[in-house]
């Protein structure tokens, strides 16, 4: 689905694919019969775009088959959906049992991040429509926090200069340019704006920047409009943004709200919980761990358990939706566009309480792309692709 900035930028609106399971070619074809085509039905659109997520094999099988992405590709056109992003945060076993720390492996000291990421821009350049500007690739924020080492800081910058020439050769070599998104994730090397304009300070800009996650912004208690202001003092592009909502609790240590959050302590997923205090939020890392007294439960609560954007929960919860349309208003009800890239990205849907299946699903998630839709129209922008 594309929009229209008043300044004429072409925006992609899409919704990530790593809410489905397929960790195969033929997975991946099947789950856009399944799902995607339909979603395209249901919101009456000529052509949406998605932000696919392809595992490690998946994506290596492709870089080694210029056939398999024609025929990738061709499946797309034939549904009437487009990629211009990849989601290349998960890197394998996205949907296993339990997946918690095991996502944010292997992390950016590890080669195989650097090669996984580097085929998956060469894998999207052959994906990208021919009239879109450019591509756009997310990962993980560096790596989680610890262990730390001595030498990881000069290891990180290391590859990440690999990665722009990586991505340099690979715009030489095919005429596309892709970016890279580093996403800012709560208990990672890079948890806020703040961070990540401190440690992205060598970044080469041409080809690497951020992608920013509302969910993970409003977990944080950053404020969008700061936020941002961080991220342009520093000169870091926002590559991408991921629409998303968090889990708000007023007051965590009444009853009722206790019982309700509880409802979202699950074992898939890491939900990491920030209470407020007026300075620096108390972290843990599950909200287990938080239900179970490692929060003094004093402030309000963000939960990292994306949910949909379109629904507001039930009190004595709320989701972090005003936050969401503050961020998205920052980032593109001004004069320029700031972003345009927006990727709504609710993997959780499998797992929350009461998850629908099928064709409850996929309305689930054409009212994300619509809400979505309607929030940046009655911002300014128009429908390029209107039916």
């Amino acid at each position: 689905m594309r929009l229209r900035h008043p300044d004429g930028t072409t925006v992609h609106l899409a919704y990530c694919t790593n809410v489905h399971p397929a960790e195969d070619f033929d997975g991946i074809v099947a789950q856009l019969s399944r799902f995607a085509e339909p979603v395209r039905t249901r919101l009456g659109a000529g052509r949406i775009g998605l932000g696919l997520w392809l595992a490690a094999p998946v994506v290596a099988a492709l870089d080694a088959d210029a056939g398999a992405v024609r025929a990738l590709r061709a499946e797309l056109d034939r549904r009437g959906l487009e990629v211009v992003t990849l989601n290349a945060f998960p890197y394998t076993g996205f949907h296993a049992p339990t997946v918690k720390k095991a996502v944010y492996r292997p992390d950016w000291t590890e080669p195989a991040r650097l090669a996984h990421t580097l085929a998956c821009a060469r894998v999207l350049t052959g994906l990208l429509p021919s009239d879109a500007a450019r591509g756009s690739v997310s990962t993980l924020p560096l790596a989680w926090r610890e262990p730390d080492a001595p030498d990881r800081h000069e290891l990180l910058r290391r590859r990440l200069d690999l990665l722009a020439e990586g991505l340099a050769k690979i715009a030489a070599d095919t005429g596309r340019t892709v970016r890279v998104g580093f996403e800012p994730e709560p208990g990672c090397l890079i948890e806020t704006t703040a961070q990540a304009a401190r440690l992205l300070d060598t970044l080469d800009r041409e080809w690497l920047g951020v992608c920013l996650d509302t969910c993970h912004l409003a977990v944080a208690h950053e404020e969008p409009g700061p936020a941002l202001a961080r991220l342009a003092a520093a000169r870091l592009p926002i590559v991408k943004t991921q629409a998303s909502c968090a889990v708000h609790v007023d007051r965590p240590a009444d009853p009722a709200a206790r019982a309700a959050v509880a409802a979202f302590a699950e074992r898939r997923f890491l939900h990491q919980t920030r209470e407020a205090t007026g300075g620096a939020p108390l972290a843990v890392d599950d909200l287990p761990e938080a239900l179970a007294g490692g929060l003094p439960a004093q402030g309000p609560w963000r939960i990292h358990y994306h949910v949909p954007v379109q629904r507001e929960l039930p009190p004595p919860l709320r989701s972090t939706r005003p936050e969401l349309t503050a961020a998205l208003t920052s980032l593109l009800g001004g004069g320029a566009a700031r972003t345009d890239h927006v990727e709504v990205e609710t993997y959780t849907w499998p797992v929350l309480p009461g998850a629908p299946t099928g064709t409850g699903l996929v309305d689930g998630i054409a009212g994300e792309l619509a809400w979505t839709r309607d929030t940046l129209t009655d911002l300014g922008l128009t429908l390029e692709d209107a039916p």
